[in-house]
């Protein structure tokens, strides 16, 4: 350009670069945009490659001769799927009429239909879900981050075959390290090289969020354009979504700058955020399948999502840790307020709960200060700076010195800093401090791009060399992590409590406020891992191997939904009894929309408690679904639903269908009617009869009276709702027979199923004292699982039968560290639900040997 002589080129020049607006496709498949009836509006160029029509000819005609009839309707029916602004639909192996088979990514941006083709691969289809299962097996199978990590590049690699597979972490700052590798022979090693931020631009760490796969078959191959290139707004075509979109020129220098022929990018995005990447290279041209592409993209959410739950696993871990030493602190301060003067004592307490080199306390001017901080005469500069941008708040950084310059003069001893208010006006402080890390990082190549114009105008040349270079940091501590800094906050409002110094009243006010918190926590982790295994036993116990996936995949979610229901009832009532009627109507609502006036229901006011509702939201979802499928409702007939309170205070309730096809008993017990016909009785104690009539399905039930109470008129109602390794378990740890005490009927059934995988003969199972107790008296046993928590009452008295008989046991729970035991069963071994073939299976093995 004339003017380049006065152009700034700097790292930004190449986020500038509208990477999603090049006008051009790869060339391995073709690109059609087509209006919402099926015009085409814009071609690839190379269309006739694949379909033999000229792109000018195409456009303005209609696509549907061109595709045919069945597979417009295909399209059709994906389009309808697609769901939110980034969603891409696939199609693998649609025979067009020139009889080619292709397969199909599909997307919309505005008002064009986009679709891309590629000619379908000739090898034999892949099991996708075994396939995922299977790399998922492998991933549970890893100890630490580090080998999940390679072993996610191992999974990826043997997917793809690329030469190289590598993990990529983002840093804060944007840069990158190759945390794992995997790679073939001979072509050298990126593990543990960092990478500088300006390689990855910004507009594409955006695409990689909204496209989380990403492939360059052949750097060497020549763009095809779009035609027409511009519309008739002057605009070019929004390539975001696109499985073909051409490469940036810049990006296509840096990879032949690094040798490279082909790659791949899968996303790693936790929380929303982006995580990494899976990023693949290979040496030469390569492409693999659009449907092992897809594969190694599902693989890549699931690599993800197992991520995340680590790394929450991780944090939870740390933070119950640092809040016990917390409370520690908190409650000695509490006690003795002139504790707060003593900075070696408050330091090493602190030490405990966010790791620091040094403490300085700074209080109504005065300053004491242990281990390594800033000269006394420093402190108040800090102060004051503090004052003036963070009065209040938390505030973190591994650099002093870019906050207050001259912070330079005691960098290396105190180069970061956590500062913590414990007053409401900002005057006092609890500064943990942390020395400088001197270390050096590895860059693959010198991370500083020289600033001179390129092949490509007026920006940035990729950087050419990526040998390893040499960083030495200085004058940085390690970073405060997030969860640092969030239990920094926890101790900011205590300690403001403490400072304050409350009253008597106030301070016994909090030690009751501390054991009802102690005891919601308890109470809270039982039923979260009450819900898991519930949770997990509905995913067991739903898998038919004849029903398509997409079914399969329904037919949980309904079920979970229902769940989900009940509980948002329930928690209206803040987890008291809820009316029963609300919960049919709100079944109703959910499943019929506006055609929930077919259901009648006719009753009482009767609330149920929390454990019946969830039992009945799941019977009556099964009800509604088996209705809608084959009953009253799946035709213009309706459902009558009665209720009413007997002498006895029992609820009896009677569901009638009426109007419908003619009803035939089913050839098969499914999941589905197992839940109607036990779950009443198995939960509840109640009974359930179900009879197949011709003229409507009608089903009867009693709910005994302990799982009701009468609705008080003067309630106001509430508004309606609108882990180890499976694979290192040896599978004969059992041979005879075992006893389960459970009195969850679901979570009974998925136990069943793991005991039986460990090799027990015969299981048998018992959901209350007096039926375990019967059981023993009646069977010999080799070992028993017994379930702690029976609803009102515990196994305890169980296991003291079985310990006078010999028979070895273990205790199942969900209320975590909470447990406590009585001294005759604290040798007992003890799991966390939710069940699992590993925990399970460890247990057992060590019961087992004990005795």
């Amino acid at each position: 350009m004339a003017d380049s002589d006065q152009f700034e080129v700097d790292l930004t020049n190449c986020d500038r670069e509208p990477i999603h607006e090049l006008g051009a496709i790869q060339p391995f498949g073709f690109l059609l945009a087509l209006s919402t009836d099926w015009l085409v509006r814009r071609a690839s160029a190379n269309i006739d490659q694949f379909l033999g029509i000229d792109a000018g000819e195409l456009l303005g005609g209609s696509a549907i001769p061109l595709f045919g009839e069945h597979a417009v309707h295909t399209l059709r029916n994906r389009l309808a799927m697609l769901r939110g602004p980034d969603s891409v639909e696939r199609m693998f192996g649609l025979t067009l009429p020139n009889g080619r088979r292709f397969d199909f990514a599909l997307h919309m941006i505005g008002d064009l239909i986009i679709v891309e083709g590629e000619d379908s691969s000739d090898e034999v289809a892949t099991d996708a879900g075994s396939a995922i299962r299977a790399m998922m097996a492998r991933l549970d199978a890893t100890d630490d981050g580090t080998s999940f990590y390679r072993e996610g590049a191992r999974q990826v690699r043997a997917l793809t075959g690329f030469d190289r597979v590598m993990v990529y972490r983002f840093d804060r700052d944007g840069s990158g390290e190759v945390v794992a590798e995997a790679a073939r022979a001979g072509i050298g090693s990126f593990l543990d090289l960092r990478y500088p931020a300006s390689d990855i631009p910004q507009q594409a760490r955006k695409l990689y969020v909204r496209t989380p796969f990403r492939i360059i078959a052949d750097i060497d191959a020549d763009p095809v354009p779009i035609l027409p290139r511009l519309d008739e707004r002057g605009a070019a075509i929004d390539l975001s979504l696109s499985v073909l979109r051409s490469v940036s020129p810049i990006h296509i220098e840096y990879l032949r700058n690094m040798g490279v022929g082909a790659s791949l990018s899968i996303s790693i995005i936790v929380e929303g955020q982006l995580w990494g990447l899976f990023a693949c290279h290979h040496y030469s041209a390569r492409r693999p399948s659009f449907e092992r592409r897809s594969i190694a993209e599902l693989f890549g959410q699931m690599f993800a999502l197992k991520l995340e739950s680590r790394e929450r696993r991780e944090l939870q871990a740390y933070e119950t840790r640092a809040r016990a030493s917390s409370d520690r602190l908190l409650a000695a301060i509490a006690g003795d307020a002139t504790l707060l003067d003593n900075p070696d004592w408050l330091g090493a307490m602190l030490r405990e709960t966010v790791p620091c080199d040094g403490i300085a306390i700074w209080i109504d001017g005065k300053c004491s200060q242990s281990g390594l901080t800033p000269p006394p005469d420093a402190l108040p500069a800090l102060v004051r700076r503090l004052n003036a941008m963070a009065a209040g708040r938390i505030f973190a950084t591994d650099r002093i010195a870019d906050t207050l310059a001259s912070a330079e003069a005691y960098g290396d001893i105190a180069a970061g800093m956590l500062a913590i208010p414990i007053s409401r006006s900002p005057r006092d402080y609890v500064l943990l401090f942390r020395q400088e890390r001197v270390r050096t990082v590895k860059w693959g190549g010198d991370p500083h791009k020289p600033a001179q114009l390129g092949p490509n105008g007026a920006r940035l040349t990729p950087r050419k060399s990526f040998e390893l270079w040499s960083q030495e940091v200085r004058g940085r501590a390690t970073p405060f992590s997030a969860s640092e800094i969030r239990v920094g906050e926890m101790l900011r409002v205590s300690m403001i409590e403490v400072v304050l110094r409350f009253s008597d009243d106030a301070q016994e006010e909090r030690r009751r406020f501390s054991e009802r918190q102690e005891l919601l926590i308890a109470e809270l982790n039982h039923r979260v891992r009450n819900i898991l295994s519930l949770i997990r036993g509905l995913v067991r116990q739903s898998l038919d191997p004849q029903a398509d996936t997409r079914s399969t995949v329904a037919l949980l979610e309904g079920r979970i939904e229902s769940l989900a229901r009940a509980h948002d009832q329930i928690t209206q009532d803040n987890w008291s009894a809820a009316p029963l009627r609300r919960l049919i109507e709100t079944e109703a609502a959910a499943y019929l929309g506006g055609k929930s006036q077919r259901l009648v229901c006719d009753g009482p006011a009767v609330l149920l408690h929390p454990n019946a509702f969830s039992t009945l939201a799941l019977v009556f979802h099964e009800l509604m679904t088996n209705s809608a499928k084959y009953g009253a409702l799946s035709d213009s007939g309706t459902v009558h639903v009665e209720w009413q309170l007997d002498d006895e205070g029992d609820l009896t309730i009677e569901w009638r269908e009426r109007g419908g096809p003619a009803v035939k008993a089913p050839t098969r017990q499914g999941f589905g009617t197992t839940i109607i016909q036990r779950s009443i009785p198995y939960d509840l104690g109640g009974k359930a009869e179900v009879r197949y009539a011709l003229t409507g399905l009608q089903a009867d039930f009693c709910i005994p009276a302990r799982h009701v109470a009468a609705d008080d008129p003067a309630r106001v109602p509430a508004a309606p709702v609108s882990i180890a390794s499976d694979g290192d378990v040896r599978r004969d740890v059992l041979a005879g027979t075992a006893l389960l005490v459970e009195d969850s009927l679901i979570i009974a059934m998925d136990a069943e199923d793991i005991l039986t995988r460990l090799g027990a003969a015969r299981v048998v199972t018992a959901a209350s004292i007096r039926q375990a107790q019967q059981e023993i008296d009646r069977d010999t046993f080799e070992i028993a699982v017994l379930d702690v928590n029976l609803g009102n009452e515990t196994s305890l008295s169980i296991a003291d039968a079985l310990r006078g008989k010999g028979v070895p046991y273990i205790f199942a729970t969900g209320y975590g560290e909470q447990l406590r035991l009585p001294a005759e069963h604290e040798g007992a071994q003890v799991i966390q639900k939710p069940y699992t073939l590993a925990s399970l299976g460890h247990a057992l093995e060590q019961a087992l040997r004990a005795r």
